[in-house]
């Protein structure tokens, strides 16, 4: 059971990047209909509210605090900065570029979490550490794997299966400018999604209910991204239609799957192993995304991106592999700490002595009997 207890946070973290490269592959479908980003957002965090709600009502109802204004103003600047920002940003970002590009981009999120964790005190680095060195080598590893992914293209890559599927290739190709245009509103995406997984580490410790702040995200993130798609489709009615297609059953999986449940579960994950934690795992996405994307939409694979993404994947494990030595040595030393103390209390049951703090006790010995004459002022 203790080995099972110290591998759910893993299972937890690839759980979601499978379930994040599902939403990559159906949303670049949507988006290639015709389908608005803006209104993606809002139809996706909809769905989320509707399905997280019920379960908040019931499960949080007595683990959840009185809400404060300060509190409520966390909550609706978490719905703006990931369901509203991040989201339109990736999508796109995605729309200039491919869902392997996009997916392979958004591996440099670890490095700019970690950036901004250590920047506010969530992450400890130690100069003379070699875990502490690990983490830093890693995040520059990402960054320079992010930079060769979007500058440098390479020979294409021939694969057997995207043989004479000519007119998807060149529906999916993209030139240099598209991808660094891409590529710098995907990093932005990044960035804000950096932002959201550091501020919600801070909520829950004054808010913790993981459901009830998953509702309350996806509730706002509706509203405001109802306002946004208003604003930037001009009040156009026709982007709003839906039917049973492709288009509603993406919103509906990454509703259920990518907004519901990972905000839910990074936010578990979130308490136990840290924000860094929880972004370390994104290789594992691009990884299932371009072998998926590459059966389904034809997209087309070159060197440079194969050669950008191993660097990515490299770093990120050196991150992952500082963070699981720094989780042991906080664990290690809070086990010393607590040691110490109970030795103390069963040496102090052992000799029959037991020290109060209130005068007036009788303090009962070894031999059971009670001795009235103690000095109370001992402590």
């Amino acid at each position: 059971m203790d080995s099972l207890g110290k591998i759910k946070p893993y299972l937890a973290a690839i759980f979601l990047q499978i379930g994040l490269s599902g939403m990559d592959i159906l949303s670049k479908v949507a988006l290639n209909k015709g389908m608005s980003n803006y209104v993606l957002v809002v139809y996706r965090h909809a769905v989320a509210t509707i399905v997280t709600a019920p379960f908040a009502v019931i499960f949080d109802k007595k683990a959840r605090p009185k809400m404060t204004v300060a509190i409520f103003i966390k909550i609706t600047v978490l719905g703006l900065l990931e369901p509203v920002i991040d989201q339109n940003l990736y999508y796109v970002g995605m729309k200039y570029t491919t869902a392997t590009f996009a997916t392979a981009m958004y591996n440099v999120l670890p490095a700019i979490t970690f950036l901004l964790a250590w920047a506010v005190r969530l992450e400890k680095v130690k100069v003379k550490s070699i875990h502490s060195h690990a983490k830093l080598v890693g995040t520059l590893a990402t960054v320079a794997g992010a930079m060769v992914m979007t500058m440098v293209r390479g020979p294409l890559i021939p694969l057997i299966w995207t043989e004479g599927r000519t007119h998807l290739q060149a529906t999916n190709r993209t030139d240099v400018h598209s991808s660094i245009k891409g590529g710098l509103m995907i990093v932005a995406g990044c960035f804000s999604y950096a932002c959201f997984i550091i501020l919600q580490a801070v909520t829950l410790e004054t808010y913790p209910a993981e459901l009830s702040l998953t509702a309350w995200i996806c509730l706002l993130g509706t509203i405001e991204g109802s306002i946004a798609a208003l604003v930037m489709e001009g009040g156009e009615p026709s982007v709003w239609a839906i039917n049973w297609d492709t288009k509603l059953l993406t919103a509906t999986y990454s509703g259920i799957v990518c907004s519901g449940l990972t905000y839910y579960i990074q936010g578990i994950v979130m308490k136990e192993r840290g924000p860094v934690f929880v972004t370390a795992f994104s290789p594992l996405c691009m990884v299932i995304v371009a072998v998926l994307s590459s059966f389904i939409l034809a997209e087309q694979m070159f060197l440079g991106r194969v050669i950008g993404a191993i660097t990515i994947i490299v770093g990120l494990y050196l991150v992952l592999w500082g963070k699981g030595k720094d989780y042991k040595t906080s664990s290690t030393s809070m086990e010393v700490q607590i040691e110490p103390s109970e030795q103390k209390m069963e040496e102090s049951f052992d000799h029959g002595v037991i020290n109060i703090d209130e005068p007036g006790k009788v303090i009962t010995g070894r031999d059971g009997n009670a001795n009235n004459n103690v000095n109370p002022n001992i402590v």
